[in-house]
């Protein structure tokens, strides 16, 4: 499946800065105004406001004339429907990864590498109220410097893959986040060799992930599997992260229920 447009397409600009704009809004910040808009894509503000204007009518962007915000609207829900991207994986792995959120209490996600990052595909939410934290949805995308099932997709990389990721500036989202290339490189390779890896208040302090590798039927590597919950719930035992053994069971059990 080609991700790139054919050769010898000429681009065309306003749609490039269209995309631009839809993508400054995160789930952070889900309200911004003109001028933030502009700053975050280099767009003077005509022409951030002409093109906010256009997907507005499209029903693409809302505005808020009492807080002067602009935000997402509706009409980009209606394409997640015909996203073909990692369909049939998520529909493998919805019920496993239900079933793993009740045997360990914790949220369960599944990952893939898209652009350098990793790409939420699915997610189920563990019945904890006590933690209150912005989870990962499907479509978030994290850096791999970060969390249990990105770090794992970093360490199955290939060396060509990982360097680049490696290249670029890594954010520091806690005071554990490792951002040091050399250090991250150490540690894929220690995670390629178990097979897991357990991340500690690195994403969000007080939570942790452990995430593990999901193979196909022939051995390739296609994404990773996670659950974050609160630290205190994933202690090492006798060498290992609580929840390991239901956490390669399931990965084993999506691998293998697989059909590419």
């Amino acid at each position: 499946m080609g991700l790139r447009p054919p050769p010898g397409v000429p681009l065309v600009r306003s749609v490039e800065r269209a995309v631009a704009l839809l993508r400054a809004f995160t789930p952070r910040q889900t309200h911004l105004s003109l001028a933030e808009l502009s700053r975050r894509t280099r767009l003077d503000k005509s022409t951030a406001r002409r093109l906010l204007h256009t997907l507005c009518v499209t029903q693409f962007v809302e505005y808020d004339d009492a807080a002067q915000t602009y935000s997402l609207a509706p009409a980009v829900l209606t394409l997640v429907p015909a996203v073909d991207y990692g369909r049939e994986l998520r529909d493998v792995a919805e019920p496993v990864l239900a079933r793993l959120t009740e045997i360990t209490g914790a949220t369960a996600f599944m990952w893939s590498c898209f652009g350098g990052q990793a790409l939420c595909l699915d997610r189920v939410k563990a019945r904890d109220l006590q933690i209150d934290a912005q989870w990962s949805a499907i479509g978030t995308r994290i850096s791999l410097n970060c969390a249990g099932g990105p770090r794992v997709i970093l360490a199955y990389l290939s060396e060509k893959e990982r360097a680049k990721v490696l290249r670029k500036d890594l954010p520091k989202h806690t005071p554990f986040s490792e951002t040091d290339p050399a250090k991250l490189q150490a540690a894929a390779q220690i995670i390629h060799e178990r097979g897991w890896e357990l991340a500690v208040d690195d994403y969000i302090v007080g939570l942790a992930g452990l995430g593990v590798p999901v193979f196909d039927r022939s051995g390739r590597f296609i994404a990773s599997i996670s659950i974050t919950t609160l630290s205190p719930r994933l202690p090492i035992e006798n060498g290992e992260p609580r929840h390991l053994k239901a956490m390669l069971e399931a990965a084993a059990e999506i691998g293998a229920r697989f059909q590419p």
